[in-house]
């Protein structure tokens, strides 16, 4: 079973890395609706791995888990905003978001580290699906929500632009 824990932790550091660098070419292209919200979509089947008895957690499990994300999830919608640039909407680049993300990612794997010795490693496999959903979720509504108000204030900077070249 440690070579479960150690291979999920290194899974976990790869795609650690993997986000950080589509961050970054994320931050060079415009940013569209489509784009934030289609990641807790494809996550979200995840949950189907909770078919299987092996991953079912207890009640107290998943609101520790859910919590935990959510706390999380504070520090990344801090650190994710967006501009306007010309017609278009940008994400702006964080230089706290690669120190946040890295130490959330370090935070998540001693956690495991530690809790594999007292939990199972399938519930724990849940647990932390569960806190990455968490943590991901709102994230992605606060930028959603950011993301609509930019759109109209540029929506709105255009009709008067739009008046304006018309007298």
């Amino acid at each position: 079973m440690d070579w479960m824990v150690a291979a999920s932790s290194l899974a976990a550091v790869m795609m650690g890395i993997g986000a950080l660098f589509i961050r970054m070419r994320a931050a060079k292209k415009p940013a569209s609706a489509k784009k934030i919200i289609m990641p807790p979509l494809f996550m979200s089947t995840g949950a189907l791995m909770f078919l299987f008895p092996m991953f079912r957690v207890t009640g107290l499990e998943l609101l520790e888990a859910a919590a935990v994300g959510c706390v999380f999830s504070i520090l990344l919608i801090k650190t994710s905003n967006f501009e306007i640039r010309g017609q278009d909407i940008y994400l702006k680049r964080s230089k706290a978001f690669p120190v946040i993300l890295m130490t959330l990612l370090v935070v998540r794997i001693v956690g495991k580290l530690v809790l594999a010795t007292a939990i199972d490693i399938g519930e724990l496999g849940g647990m932390f699906f569960i806190l990455a959903f968490s943590m991901i979720l709102p994230w992605r509504i606060a930028m959603y929500k950011k993301y609509i108000l930019l759109k109209r204030q540029l929506s709105g900077r255009s009709i008067a632009i739009t008046e304006k070249t018309a007298f």
